[in-house]
């Protein structure tokens, strides 16, 4: 069994991508890392950031983003799988940028992949998630951020990444157009067991100064969000509050990077000035309230990009 991890990057030391930890955290348990890297600004350094880690297992192939022809973001979902294309394992193992996979869930991860490898139903695994906000100590349990996606795929030819890269479906025919990322006819959702481990999302943990150069890439009305020319992350006691480890692997990046906490609001007021994000708004609180205390996280009606048709825990139970 051989397993590949894949990913695309580009200004990732600008952007405060924690890119070479992101890499680093299942570098273990991979036979290699394909990295699809894009020239960035002058002032990035991300090929020598990734070239720290000295690893053979490291292959960097060189792109350039096509943001004329793939609108939408798509431009993600085919960098992605441009990177996946250079992948030479059974399995396939996606991780963003700005996810980490915490060294507990490892040996889990590496024992279900060679407990279906044979099960041909199986195409993917299905990975919980915890989303960070603002800083390392608060995350979300709210109906406006999806609970989990597929982060492992098998290596087949039918299989493509979806929309601006979240997830993946199979497609019966494509062309590798910005349009087919989009399209739902002719696609199907993969088929994927369920493990019990997660991704810990860091996307929305940056400097407010640097979360505003980020947001502007992807939202052309970033203007409402701003407070004093810096990105508002809002009260964060209306927040889960995060009380366990990080995975070690981030510890010495947390601790040279993290110097903004005095920037933030804890508590208080949402500034009346922006509109409201959609997980501050009453109706998705209130949605986010029923399913965290009644429904056990399920969510109402949510995004579901996958067929769970297997559970890893079940199945070793059973064994």
């Amino acid at each position: 069994m051989k397993i590949s991890g894949f990913t695309f990057v580009k200004n990732a030391t600008k952007l405060f991508f924690p890119i070479k930890e992101s890499i680093e955290s299942i570098l273990p348990i991979v036979d290699e890392f394909i990295v699809l890297v894009s020239e960035g600004d002058e002032d990035d350094f991300t090929k020598e950031e990734i070239g720290k880690i000295n690893s053979d297992k490291i292959k960097l192939i060189p792109s350039r983003w096509d943001k004329e022809n793939f609108r939408q973001n798509t431009v993600y979902a085919h960098e992605t799988d441009k990177a996946m294309k250079h992948c030479s394992g059974d399995w396939l193992f996606y991780l963003q940028s700005d996810e980490i996979v915490h060294e507990k869930y490892l040996d889990q991860i590496s024992r279900a992949c060679a407990y279906y490898l044979d099960a041909r139903e199986v195409e993917g695994f299905l990975f919980e998630y915890k989303h960070f906000w603002g800083d390392f100590n608060h995350y979300f349990q709210s109906h406006t951020w999806y609970p989990r996606e597929i982060r492992i795929i098998r290596n087949r030819g039918d299989i493509h990444s979806w929309r601006d890269a979240q997830s993946f479906r199979i497609f019966r025919q494509f062309n590798g157009t910005s349009e087919d990322y989009l399209r739902k006819a002719g696609t199907r959702k993969l088929n994927v067991a369920r493990i019990n481990c997660e991704i810990y999302h860091y996307g929305w943990v940056r400097p407010p100064w640097v979360m505003t150069t980020k947001t502007k890439s992807v939202d052309p009305h970033l203007g409402a969000q701003l407070k004093d020319g810096y990105f508002d992350y809002g009260p964060l006691n209306k927040l889960e509050l995060y009380s366990e480890t990080h995975p070690n692997v981030l510890k010495p990046w947390i601790e040279k990077i993290f110097d903004w906490g005095e920037e933030l609001q804890i508590s208080g007021k949402r500034n009346k000035n922006r509109p409201p994000y959609k997980h501050e708004r009453l109706k998705y609180r209130l949605l986010s309230l029923i399913e965290n205390t009644l429904l056990g996280g399920n969510q109402i009606g949510g995004f579901k990009n996958y067929n769970i048709i297997r559970d890893f825990a079940k199945d070793m139970d059973q064994t």
